[in-house]
């Protein structure tokens, strides 16, 4: 069997973010609350930015480190999002346009909620795996956004679902998958899955979100339980403490996985307190670097939190990383791969920490104006002409790097301009 797995990753992280603490002292919330959710910061989509752009713009790295030879052998594009423009065209079209793709490529979209990068992934290497074209690459983008707008609570609803404006963010992780794993090789056939029905968080209607946050966090801690459960059916000798030398969790928030974690090892290893917490420090905080600075980007989380790991954690050796997804409605998967010395090489070629630092902060008065314009640009528009300074300082933010953004809309077709 050949091996397979990323051979090339990249983050977009956005061009503007908020400091989530000014938001909550905007908002009023309560501050024991809000600091449980571990988060620092969110990237924020402008009204010139939606999911193509934002997955352009992590993919076109990759695909410009690749020679024309190498370019062409990408036979595959899957977008896995829950922000989709469209309920027939998919915007792996528009990607592939303006990423200049080879067109005897395969283009589609995945949607199952925060499952769809996993989806994703999974379909892409069991192509690699199938052999049907050996050499061939498929590229995997994750992509979402959230323009933030409350749907009123009913009976049901939650008012804690308020607490989900912090922690949502936009973004997007472009994945490259192949023979070369370079990044990270993942460990075929070992995979737990689980789902079932359950009405926890939705998109009901069109730029908008809501859900039972309760609900969302009992079928998350089960699922995780469940789907670990079944890999270790799988995969002989696995222990959740020892096999694992780190673990990359969907992170809605960071305090969710703090706690998911803490539930694991008490449930699995029976673990005192004190053991708990350091082992939190050891393998799973690493994950949080990057998903407490962009938020909550849905399909991308999980890849978020990988990219953090291997960039943030120690390889002196090889390294097995357990990876659990988690998409609401609901699909789960624990999975692992293996993260050699050299991979964090490959990966920091792309310097996603330090685009991070180099994004544009938005004040307050920025951010509200941002909220009450942000139905400028929704699904369904039919016309729009975009205004690249309405806040200046984003696209000065982002010059010397080339990045795409929507320019128009004209009777649907969305139509990009580069900047750099």
């Amino acid at each position: 069997m050949v091996v397979v797995g990323i051979e090339a990753m990249n983050v977009f992280g956005g061009s503007a973010y908020l400091d989530v603490m000014q938001l909550a002292q905007h908002r009023q919330l309560d501050p024991a609350r809000f600091e449980n959710l571990l988060m620092k910061e969110k990237a924020v989509a402008l009204p010139y930015e939606d999911p193509v752009t934002f997955g352009v713009n992590a993919a076109k790295p990759l695909v410009d480190a690749l020679s024309e030879a190498e370019k062409n052998r990408i036979e595959m594009l899957i977008t896995c999002t829950e922000s989709g423009i469209d309920f027939g065209k998919s915007i792996s079209t528009y990607i592939h346009h303006y990423l200049g793709l080879n067109r005897n490529c395969r283009l589609f979209e995945l949607k199952q909620a925060c499952y769809s990068g996993t989806a994703g992934l999974q379909m892409a290497v069991n192509f690699i795996l199938s052999q049907v074209s050996p050499g061939a690459k498929a590229l995997v983008i994750a992509s979402d956004i959230s323009r933030f707008i409350a749907a009123e609570g009913g009976d049901v609803l939650s008012e804690d679902w308020s607490y989900a404006e912090p922690s949502g963010g936009a973004g997007a992780v472009a994945m490259l998958i192949s023979e070369n794993p370079h990044v990270f090789q993942i460990d075929a056939g070992a995979n737990g899955y689980y789902g079932y029905e359950v009405m926890d968080t939705c998109r009901p209607i069109p730029d908008s979100e809501a859900g039972d946050a309760d609900l969302s966090l009992m079928s998350y801690l089960d699922c995780c339980e469940q789907a670990f459960l079944e890999y270790q059916k799988r995969v002989k000798g696995v222990d959740y403490k020892d096999t694992f030398q780190y673990l990359a969790f969907h992170t809605p928030f960071g305090g969710m996985v703090k706690g998911a974690h803490r539930t694991m090892m008490r449930r699995l290893t029976q673990s005192k307190p004190n053991e708990i917490e350091a082992d939190y420090l050891q393998r799973v905080k690493p994950g949080l670097a990057y998903c407490q600075r962009v938020g909550n980007i849905m399909g991308a989380t999980l890849y978020l939190s990988l990219a953090g790991t291997i960039d943030q954690g120690t390889f002196d050796a090889p390294k097995r990383i357990g990876c659990f997804s988690y998409g609401s409605g609901c699909c789960s998967e624990f999975y692992s791969g293996v993260v050699m010395p050299q991979s964090q090489e490959h990966l920091r070629r792309f310097e996603i920490e330090r685009n991070l630092n180099d994004r544009y902060q938005l004040s307050m008065d920025e951010y509200e104006s941002l909220l009450k314009g942000s139905g400028a640009v929704r699904f369904g528009t039919r016309n729009a002409k975009l205004d690249f300074q309405l806040i200046p300082g984003v696209i000065a933010s982002g010059k010397g790097r080339q990045r795409l953004y929507l320019e128009e809309i004209y009777e649907f077709h969305r139509k990009y301009r580069w900047e750099s």
